[in-house]
């Protein structure tokens, strides 16, 4: 476990700070179980790490000459394909291939884990707007 704080003094506390194998070691895998009545069951969705992140950002640009611009097709289905897993393994249970037929389900419980994938991995309509600047 990570030692917050190291040493308080009058004003300011002092923080450990993070060696590398503090960083890479730390297990920050988060997980959490969604409701799909629709389905007849539940999902669970998990938090992006950094390089899919990446990847599904890059997935959602097009550009064009110098400008870019959102590329919203299937952006749920994306999202979804990445972020729900078998909860034993941590294992997706979608490929880039399960794409298409994601986005022809009911749009209702792919919100659902689509608002559900964002809010773990922390992507927010700022992020969104960031990503189309030129």
């Amino acid at each position: 476990m990570v030692e917050k704080t190291v040493k308080k003094t009058a004003e300011k506390t002092i923080k450990k700070i993070l060696s590398r194998a503090d960083i890479l070691d730390f297990d920050d895998f988060k997980m959490e179980e969604v409701a799909i009545p629709e389905w007849g069951g539940s999902v669970w969705v998990k938090a992006l790490n950094g390089s899919e992140r990446d990847s599904y950002e890059a997935s959602t640009i097009r550009q064009r000459g110098a400008n870019r611009e959102m590329n919203l097709e299937n952006v749920r289905a994306k999202l979804v394909a990445l972020s729900v897993i078998n909860p034993e393994t941590k294992e997706p249970l979608f490929t880039a291939g399960d794409i298409e037929a994601i986005g022809k389900k009911n749009a209702a419980p792919i919100d659902r884990i689509y608002t559900v994938a964002q809010r773990l991995s922390k992507f927010t309509q700022d992020d969104i707007d960031e990503l189309t600047k030129n």
